[in-house]
């Protein structure tokens, strides 16, 4: 009797230090994510995460969205108080600018696994490289956004006018369009309207930056991409109320018929009803003066920190994120592109003609902020950031002399490069 109680207690013992051991072994893991899209962006993205908490018992992903409003904020007082998440995505920037403070943490393995695996092939060719500093990877992609332009089929037809191939139809369509209160072309002064002006210098073989990362901002190509927008302008082309728009007021009014073109994401009709967008299209990358095709994307990022005690773990999730998060787009309506080619083949962007115009011609001739250099560097987001694009469009729209809006914005950028 005294032998069996014994036995038992053994047995309760080892029971008691599995069920102990079992606790301690699961990693629990905080992952940070901006708000890509509308609610059901974060619905989709909780639902993933449970999915692999359920597939993977011992580790625990804990999912915090984040807003983008004081995003950097939010993220660099974490870093310097230690609580910096284990993983997290981020735009275009966010982790050279992070990883040049020390807190990313290099995915050398990741990029070996997922060469070993074949999954290094799916990305989006030149993707992987451009979030690479010196040897180190820092990042992998997750979704590509891009800029890409449309217009109203319905007045183009009433005009007889067919979709602009280059610059030249593109200034005549635009003449042409604007009459009785309607206008060839609508931007916006916000951040969104400086992104025609990085499109158009990078349509024309130009660029705020050489090889070695060095400002090259007023160069001849530059002042024929932004002279052109300056001629639409005093054409009477562009709607009058540009300057003061932000990026909503310059969507609804291409949607009411106001304009016939438009700049903006491959998603841009998923913010009107389905039946709606036959009235709209994407055109096809147009040829520049020179012959140079081009147009301004952003690599956003998913990242590892340096704060991690469990690298281990947060490789295994990051690497099961990417190879998932197709419900990300299906379910989760992101309008930007995914990194991975072979999401990109899935029905939901098969279906869509102004994504599959996106992917298929434009993600090839695109470019980053930081062209000419092959990789990115933490300056952009300062550039980007600070908002001397933005005021430079401004200038223009409101018809200002062009040389002199350059040269305010070169002075501004030389700052920016020397802080």
């Amino acid at each position: 009797m005294g032998r069996f109680r014994l036995l038992k207690m053994g047995l309760l013992a080892t029971s008691l230090m599995a069920v102990t051991g079992g606790a301690h072994a699961q990693v629990k893991i905080d992952f940070w994510d901006q708000i890509w899209g509308p609610a059901e962006y974060i619905d989709s993205a909780k639902a993933l995460v449970d999915k692999f908490n359920k597939e993977n018992p011992k580790i625990q992903v804990q999912y915090r969205s984040v807003p983008w409003a004081n995003w950097y904020q939010t993220y660099a007082t974490a870093i310097s108080a230690g609580t910096a998440p284990d993983v997290s995505t981020g735009a275009g920037y966010q982790s050279i600018q992070f990883h040049d403070m020390g807190a990313i943490r290099p995915m050398n393995d990741v990029i070996t696994d997922f060469e070993k695996s074949g999954d290094l092939k799916d990305f989006v060719p030149g993707s992987v490289e451009k979030l690479k500093a010196g040897d180190e990877y820092f990042a992998l992609p997750w979704n590509i956004d891009i800029r890409i332009w449309f217009y109203n089929k319905e007045m183009f037809d009433a005009a007889g006018v067919k979709p602009p191939t280059n610059w030249s139809e593109f200034r005549t369509a635009a003449k042409s369009l604007t009459k009785n209160g309607k206008y060839g072309l609508v931007a916006s002064g916000d951040t969104g309207g400086s992104h025609y002006v990085y499109s158009l210098i990078l349509n024309n073989g130009g660029g705020l930056f050489n090889e070695k990362k060095e400002l090259t901002f007023n160069t001849d190509r530059n002042k024929e991409a932004l002279q052109f927008l300056s001629d639409l302008v005093k054409d009477g082309s562009v709607h009058p109320a540009s300057a003061g728009y932000d990026s909503d007021q310059r969507r609804r009014a291409f949607f009411q018929g106001e304009a016939a073109m438009i700049l903006d994401g491959p998603g841009l009709l998923d913010a009107i009803p389905a039946d709606q967008r036959q009235k709209f299209a994407a055109v096809s990358p147009m040829t520049g003066p020179h012959g140079d095709k081009g147009t301004i994307f952003w690599v956003n990022n998913i990242m590892m920190y340096e704060q991690t005690k469990n690298p281990e773990e947060v490789k295994t999730f990051l690497e099961w994120w990417s190879r998932n998060q197709l419900p990300l787009w299906t379910q989760g309506k992101v309008r930007s592109l995914p990194a991975r080619v072979s999401f990109s083949k899935d029905p939901f962007f098969a279906q869509d003609p102004a994504r599959q115009t996106a992917i298929a011609e434009y993600v090839p001739i695109a470019k980053t902020t930081g062209t000419k250099s092959e990789a990115i560097f933490a300056k952009l987001n300062a550039v980007e950031g600070d908002g001397v694009m933005m005021s430079l469009m401004q200038e223009i729209l409101q018809g200002k002399d062009l040389g002199p809006a350059m040269e305010r914005a070169e002075g501004k950028l030389k700052s920016i490069m020397k802080e």
